[in-house]
């Protein structure tokens, strides 16, 4: 069973561009809705996305926080599409940056499209408990607040916050 430990933080600046070592363009939906976990029909995301020229079937239990199930497929692209295609809700579209710092790999998501504006950073560690130093163009961790999962911006994009949401 994958399990993924998994910190998310807003960003404080940009000075981890110079760190970044490669970017990746990403297009991802889910083939079930934010209101199939809310209510427990569902207890898994499913997403479909395209990354670079690679593409994957994922599934994540639906538990808040740092830790959750995750499950993640490789696929032909041409299914990726085709399931695109079947998805619900918005589709995220980002740039995936990855970002070196102090022994760690961050990614960081400069989201594009209806998510244009927002930009996360991403922190898989090995434990829970595992200590990170935190580069200074760290913000805010946001792990524990469900608008940022993408699941959430597919239903609820970031064009349509309010603007204390956005602050």
């Amino acid at each position: 069973m994958g399990i993924e430990i998994e910190r998310k933080f807003l960003l404080a600046g940009d000075g981890w561009r110079a760190a970044a070592v490669k970017s990746v363009r990403m297009a991802q939906g889910y083939i079930n809705d934010m209101a199939a976990l809310r209510e427990g029909r569902q207890n898994a995301s499913v997403r479909v996305r395209i990354a670079g020229d690679a593409a994957f079937l994922n599934l994540k239990s639906r538990e808040l926080g740092s830790t959750r199930q995750e499950f993640d497929y490789p696929i032909p692209v041409a299914d990726a599409e085709a399931l695109l295609a079947l998805c619900v809700g918005g589709r995220i579209e980002k740039v995936r940056h990855y970002v070196r710092n102090a022994g760690h790999t961050w990614e960081v998501d400069e989201f594009a499209g209806d998510n244009a504006g927002l930009v996360v950073a991403e922190l898989e560690l090995a434990s829970a408990d595992e200590a990170f130093e935190r580069p200074a163009w760290l913000g805010r961790e946001v792990t524990e607040e469900l608008r940022y999962y993408n699941l959430a911006l597919a239903e609820r994009p970031y064009s349509r916050w309010r603007a204390e949401e956005q602050a």
